[in-house]
Order: C-alpha cells, then sequence, then structure tokens
C-alpha cells in the first residue's frame, strides 16, 4: 500500500514534533487498509494586537498644574516623571507604575496643601486622586494581560521540540505573583516594586501559552485524521462484522496499545497536567481584573477558553472511536 505523505507545510520536514503521530498513523494504515489523510497545520490561537487591546484614558487635569507649585510633597518628583519626555511616552507598565505612586502619595500631599490653604491645589489632587482610583483597573490590564508581554506569551513557536517535558513553574509564579499585586493595588496598597514588576513581566513573556495552544492543537489534527481512518473502516463493515475475528483486529490492537497507549498518551497526558498547571494562573488575573475587560478580549477570552477545551479532548475522542471499532470483536 502506498502511504499519502501528509505534511504539506512549505520548507518543513517530518520533526520531532509530529513523529510519534506519524509512526501511529503509518502503523494505522495497514490492518485498516485505508491511506494517512492530508494534516493540514493547525489554525492560530492569538488574541487581538495590543493596539486593539489598549483602552484609552481620559486625559487628567494635572497638565494645568505647575509641579512646582507642590514643592514640598514627595509628590511632586512623581508629576516630574509623569512630565517628563520618557514619562509622556512611558510603556504601559511604567505608565501603570506612575500612577500607582501619585495614588500613593497624593493623601500626604493633599492634606499638606490644605495645611498650607491651598485648596484649589488640593481640590484638584484630590479629583485626580478620584478619576485615577476609578482608572485603575483599566491601567492594570493595559500593563498586563493587555500587554505586548502578555501577547508574547501566546505567541505561537517554530518547533515544539519536546515540550511540555521542558517547562518551568517560574511563568506561573509571575502570573501569580501580578495577581496578588493587582489584587493588592485594586484593595487600596498601591506600593511597588518598579524593577519586580518588570522581572516579572518578562518571565511571562518568556512564557509557554502559545506552545500548550499550538500542542494541543496538533494533537487534535492528527488524531482527528486518525478517528478518520478509523470511520471508514467502520463504514466497511469494521473487523469482525462477519462473527470471525481476523487477524488485522489483532494487529490493530497492538498498534494502539503501542504507539498510541505507550507512546501519545503519556505526552497527552503531561500535557493536560501542564494546561491545568499553566491556565488558572491566566484566569485568576483575568477574574481580578473582569470589570476592565475591553470587548475584543472578552471575544478572545471566550474563543481560547472553547478551542484549548475542544483540543483538549482530542485523546479522549480517540479512545471512543477505538472502542467503537473494537466492541463487536469482545464477544467472538
Amino acid at each position: 500500500m502506498v502511504i499519502t505523505l501528509y505534511m504539506l507545510v512549505a520548507g518543513c520536514a517530518q520533526s520531532n514534533d509530529t513523529a510519534r503521530f506519524e509512526r501511529y498513523l503509518d502503523r494505522l494504515a495497514r490492518p485498516l487498509s485505508t491511506d494517512v489523510p492530508v494534516i493540514d497545520e493547525p489554525a492560530r490561537l492569538q488574541p487581538p494586537t495590543v493596539a486593539q487591546l489598549q483602552i484609552a484614558m481620559t486625559p487628567g487635569k494635572l497638565d494645568a498644574l505647575d509641579f512646582l507649585s507642590l514643592s514640598g510633597c514627595q509628590l511632586q518628583v512623581t508629576l516630574g516623571k509623569r512630565n517628563s519626555s520618557l514619562g509622556k511616552f512611558a510603556p504601559p507598565s511604567q505608565r501603570l507604575l506612575l500612577e500607582l505612586e501619585y495614588l500613593q502619595f497624593a493623601p500626604a500631599c493633599i492634606e499638606y496643601m490644605r495645611s498650607q490653604n491651598e485648596t484649589e491645589i488640593a481640590l484638584l489632587l484630590e479629583s485626580t486622586q478620584a478619576d485615577k482610583l476609578a482608572q485603575l483597573p483599566a491601567r492594570i490590564f493595559n500593563a498586563t494581560l493587555g500587554s505586548q508581554e502578555f501577547r508574547a506569551f501566546w505567541k505561537r513557536p517554530t518547533h515544539l521540540g519536546d515540550y511540555p517535558r521542558e517547562t518551568s513553574s517560574a511563568v506561573i509564579t509571575a502570573l501569580e505573583a501580578i495577581n496578588t499585586h493587582a489584587l493588592r493595588w485594586l484593595s487600596g496598597d498601591f506600593t511597588a516594586n518598579n524593577r519586580e514588576f518588570e522581572l516579572l513581566l518578562s518571565e511571562i513573556a518568556r512564557g509557554d501559552g502559545g506552545a500548550l495552544a499550538l500542542a494541543l492543537s496538533r494533537q487534535e489534527q492528527w488524531l482527528d485524521a486518525a478517528n478518520t481512518m478509523l470511520q471508514a473502516k467502520r463504514n466497511e463493515g469494521g473487523f469482525c462484522d462477519s462473527g470471525l475475528k481476523p487477524a488485522s483486529a489483532t494487529i490493530f490492537e497492538n498498534v494502539v496499545r503501542k504507539y498510541f497507549i505507550g507512546d501519545i498518551q503519556p505526552v497527552a497526558a503531561a500535557l493536560g497536567r501542564r494546561q491545568h498547571q499553566l491556565m488558572p494562573a491566566v484566569e485568576a488575573l483575568e477574574e481580578t481584573l473582569s470589570r476592565a475587560l475591553p470587548p475584543d478580549y472578552r471575544k478572545w477570552r471566550t474563543m481560547r477558553h472553547e478551542a484549548l477545551t475542544q483540543t483538549a479532548a482530542a485523546p479522549r475522542r480517540h479512545v471512543e472511536q477505538v472502542k467503537a471499532l473494537l466492541d463487536p470483536c469482545l464477544a467472538l
């Protein structure tokens, strides 16, 4: 039997990413008396662009305030950084940190201005404080879930290699730490370590969300192709329609045992474990910022959840198909 060539991606040869699936489907072709279907590259699972996700902020009223008039307030330094050329073009993470500084230092400055009978300035600072508190969830979203670092987390790798054998808990720790900080900031504790926050974001940018999505998608593509081969055999009457169990049925059982149960299922189980380690940390931050999530992000979150749920179930669907093909042979 001539086996159909099934990787049609330009420039791609057989690799470790799919070798176990190639072996399995190759071995299935003989007892099933069918060709291996063409396997297309799975669709990309990518969030919207950073530009689509960033929430626009209403300009504040502090531009009209000369920061020199805040002499005696620690807030003066914060406003000086904010009004500098670097501050005006700061990335979302640095912009968030400046806003947290304002919220941290504003109460003392407002009290000081009142003590100096600078009532107008105190009222302006107080009004700005209220605006920044209202904008804080959106600021945190822009600096985290809507950022370039989180988009990089979902970037699709060129090769999976031995994934998920070589993974780290560092990205999970970083996600959990950022969620802890977000909860603390939203509860009124505005202290922040600038360097720590940037390092956490860098760790997330190196995370494996994209690798997880690709590995699950490829697994689904190949196992669905195997299911197509099994269904073709069932459409022809299966193995045991004559009341006898042919040698091909025994060969099929051995192939499933060796190449699916022995080779594919352990990796599938590791993918499942990684999904259940990684996704709760992402979803916890999404829940913390749920009221701030823009419509495009909500759509992406729903699509991502449905896609990961669907692809993760591929091994179970394949087991059901194997069982359906072998059930008529059990009584023989």
